[in-house]
């Protein structure tokens, strides 16, 4: 367990950190980029936020939130708080054109900064539970790294950035952004906005 949240986090610092993202599209508060390695495909959402980075903090790491602002997210579930900094969610997202609805288990681990420099962190990713097996109903899909990171502006201003490592089980709602148009992302980032705002 300890190593399956240390990782987790690992996974997204690593990925955060990745040299050759491409900015693909600028908005006022809103900036979006994209990496791409062999079949996987990354995005970043980095928005711009008028609370504290602690009170972001807070409501992006309890996901039974998400759904407010997140309309890819239908319910969401906490099974089991391992403790504090760790909790497990049963996810289910509506389907989408020709494809069944679709859901998922996912270990959310949150991270505070030890350093005035380091980011609040919040990471995702999926995992296996024997209490969960996957149902007819829908597709159990896998999030192999996705998070936020919060960096503190001022002290009533914060920068939230939201990673997606996607894997071809994520596509089908991404599909439409990757034709050139990256409407629903920026859509969902400025419903967030507007949350925690």
């Amino acid at each position: 367990q300890a190593y399956m949240s240390y990782s987790n986090v690992a996974a997204l610092t690593h990925l955060a950190a990745k040299p050759g993202w491409e900015i693909t599209s600028t908005l006022d508060d809103v900036k979006i980029w994209t990496h791409e390695e062999g079949d996987v495909l990354s995005f970043k959402v980095e928005m711009q936020v008028k609370i504290r980075p602690h009170s972001a903090f807070s409501l992006l790491s309890d996901f039974t939130l998400r759904q407010e602002w997140d309309k890819h997210f239908l319910t969401c579930e906490l099974l089991q708080a391992v403790n504090e900094d760790e909790k497990i969610y049963y996810v289910t997202c509506p389907p989408m054109a020709g494809h069944k609805a679709r859901d998922f288990v996912i270990l959310v681990s949150q991270r505070q900064p030890c350093k005035p420099s380091e980011p609040y962190v919040v990471a995702v990713k999926s995992v296996t539970l024997t209490s969960v097996p996957p149902s007819s109903e829908y597709c159990r899909s896998e999030i192999l790294c996705a998070g936020f990171q919060i960096y503190s502006g001022s002290s009533s201003s914060c920068t939230v950035c939201y990673f997606n490592q996607v894997t071809s089980g994520v596509m089908p709602y991404l599909a439409a952004n990757l034709t050139g148009s990256s409407k629903s992302i920026e859509d969902t980032a400025l419903e967030c906005i507007k949350f925690l705002e």
